[in-house]
């Protein structure tokens, strides 16, 4: 509950008790106490340590400590069936949206859930993560999130293509789906800038599709049936989720 809330209640509890003269003692009592104990919890501040505290008491008892048999088969080791990029967004963590279990997903998360080509020495950090995952864990889908709203995706569409820069690292990263950018602005005539964006989110998520199959050991996996690759976007605003598969038309003869 905001301060604002906190405020419109004590304020209506406040009203009742003035206008109200026939209240008996105890109700006036009572209001009085609640009225009090909103106010003292309106005015505390936020606590990051506590909350985190709170947060972790919560899952260990409600979850660790209720499922020994899991939480014991994970002690042991992970196989999880998913790779899973999304945004770092924290309105669309995947495992709260798709309820993924401890286990299940092995997660890179990153400004506009993009999906870098293989560069050894430029995206060496996503790079490993995929390595791990395909070679190590074998995980069997990769899935590419995309999402409404996406301030990277908005970042893409509206920065200057002349090669300036505002920033550290924002700019650069986001140029990764470029290509895009590029599609959306060809047919993207008569649609306005959140429109765009909206049609780009989902065109970013298909560029990281096909990044994927730059990294040698992603696209032996697929050619061979081990990996399957899929897109997908979530509109929180709407309350939706879409998955979808691409046909690149591989076979063992092509290569990179």
């Amino acid at each position: 509950m905001g301060n604002d809330s906190y405020k419109d209640a004590i304020a209506g509890l406040s009203k009742l008790l003035s206008e109200r003269a026939d209240l008996g003692s105890v109700a006036a009592s009572k209001i009085k106490q609640v009225a009090a104990e909103l106010e003292a919890a309106g005015s505390k501040e936020f606590d990051p340590a506590e909350r985190i505290r709170t947060g972790f008491f919560h899952f260990k008892t409600e979850k660790y400590d209720k499922d020994p048999k899991l939480y014991g088969a994970l002690a042991k080791g992970q196989s999880p069936k998913f790779l899973v990029f999304a945004c770092s967004d924290s309105r669309v963590c995947p495992s709260h949206i798709l309820n993924f279990q401890p286990g299940e997903a092995f997660m890179v998360r990153n400004i506009a859930n993009m999906v870098p080509p293989y560069d050894q020495t430029k995206y060496s950090g996503a790079g490993s993560a995929i390595e791990y995952a395909v070679l190590h864990l074998k995980v069997e889908n990769i899935v590419v999130i995309g999402h409404s709203c996406c301030g990277g995706i908005k970042g893409l569409m509206s920065f200057p293509d002349d090669g300036s820069s505002s920033t550290d690292f924002i700019e650069n990263w986001v140029k990764i789906c470029s290509a895009a950018k590029t599609k959306v602005a060809a047919k993207g005539e008569g649609l306005s800038f959140e429109e765009q964006c909206h049609s780009c989110e989902k065109e970013a998520v298909n560029v990281s599709l096909g990044n994927l199959l730059t990294y040698p050991f992603v696209r032996e996996a697929v050619v061979n049936g081990a990996v399957s690759l899929k897109g997908a976007h979530y509109d929180f605003v709407k309350g939706t989720f879409e998955l979808w598969d691409l046909d690149f038309a591989i076979s063992p003869s092509i290569a990179i």
